[in-house]
């Protein structure tokens, strides 16, 4: 499925590498003694961090597993083996004050998935699909490794806009990936992440596609070439360019037919 993989992500990842590479070596040579000591600093407070996050997780999230909401396992499961990953990884729902998001993580070589209240909702207020699409979104970012690749290029953050361009550029292949498994869900998915569970089902795909053109301005690009994620508007008219396939009715016209 590497036809799947946006044109960009590995040029971005290959180009922060070569600034990670470049920027750990001068500290390294510019900064031995306090230099090490902030470094090893700055690695023992992100373990430390990230590994409350996952004893949050264990400690008051909800693990998903074949006993624990069983029909959500399965499509973790199917989705896993489609995509060769080595395991299945742990999943878990935490509440999440009405937020609608997902994401992926990883500790202690162990992946995990979080997924948000709101968006397990979905699934049985009969948008199943879009769920599918959310959680294939993320497997698909351990498949391609972003969580381990982020870790290696973290040195090439101080390039303005390289980092954030590479992450945009993963989401797009996450994107392309579920997209291609789930066309059902790819476009409700994606709306109901800036409309919520309950409005994404009224809005019209081609209007909001067209925002593109009408309300873009210097601010529009600003705001996203400083984002880890490209524009919802942008997005969306990329998965119905995939062949995303509209599962409800809100407009007169097939998602396929749609000219954005």
């Amino acid at each position: 499925m590497s036809e799947y993989v946006n044109s960009k992500e590995n040029i971005y990842f290959i180009i922060s590498l070569i600034f990670s590479l470049i920027c750990y070596a001068l500290f390294i040579v510019c900064s031995i003694g306090i230099g090490l000591v902030y470094l090893l600093t700055g690695l023992i407070l992100s373990f430390l961090l990230h590994g409350l996050l996952i004893g949050n997780l264990k400690g008051n999230a909800v693990k998903i597993s074949n006993k624990q909401f069983p029909e959500v396992y399965g499509y973790i499961k199917d989705f896993s083996n489609t995509l060769n990953l080595q395991q299945v990884p742990d999943v878990y729902i935490i509440q999440s004050g009405g937020i609608l998001n997902a994401f992926a993580t990883k500790f202690l070589g162990r992946n995990f998935v979080v997924i948000y209240s709101d968006v397990l909702e979905m699934a049985y207020e009969k948008g199943e699909d879009a769920v599918k699409f959310i959680i294939c979104h993320e497997l698909t970012h351990i498949k391609r490794n972003h969580m381990t690749k982020n870790a290696l290029i973290l040195g090439s953050a101080f390039i303005p806009f390289l980092h954030t361009a590479y992450s945009r550029a993963c989401e797009y292949t996450c994107d392309s990936f579920a997209t291609k498994l789930i066309p059902t869900g790819a476009i409700d998915g994606l709306l109901a992440l800036t409309c919520g569970k309950k409005l994404y089902t009224k809005i019209n795909i081609t209007e909001y596609c067209n925002q593109i053109s009408y309300e873009a301005g210097f601010f529009t690009w600003l705001y996203e070439v400083n984002s880890t994620h490209p524009n919802l508007t942008k997005r969306v008219k990329n998965v119905i360019d995939l062949g995303a396939i509209q599962n409800h009715d809100n407009t007169n016209e097939k998602s396929k037919e749609l000219i954005c």
